[in-house]
């Protein structure tokens, strides 16, 4: 006899994978096809929420990814504070000007590991 998933209560998305796994996803979708491109594009270490929506519908007609999904990856990038809002700007952690300056490919676990490390 097997259990379905319906009848023990468990929820997922079409991919089976678990929460953490998914928003852990989104927030590597965001960044590498929508933040960091646009904090190269920009050149500065900010942008803009007009700036930011308009690159998010680029990429999402582009790559046919829901906004909904891009909007919990920029949700989760802001509690993780890789990115921090301040009044109507968004900016990278100061840990990542550097990688800004020198115009590098900076991938999501090249993120974690600068941004959350104790220097």
């Amino acid at each position: 006899m097997t259990l379905e998933r319906k009848t023990i209560g468990i929820k997922r998305g079409s991919n089976d994978k678990g929460k953490y796994a998914t928003s852990t996803e989104n927030r590597r979708l965001v960044w590498e096809y929508i933040i960091w491109p646009l904090i190269l594009e920009l050149n500065r270490n900010y942008f803009t929420s007009k700036e930011y929506h308009k690159m998010r519908d680029k990429v999402s007609i582009e790559r046919n990814i829901p906004v909904s999904k891009m909007t919990g990856g920029m949700i989760s990038l802001l509690v993780k504070e890789i990115l921090v809002q301040e009044k109507k700007y968004y900016s990278i952690h100061y840990k990542l000007i550097p990688y800004m300056r020198k115009r590098t490919d900076v991938d999501y676990g090249t993120v974690l590991r600068e941004t959350s490390s104790k220097k």
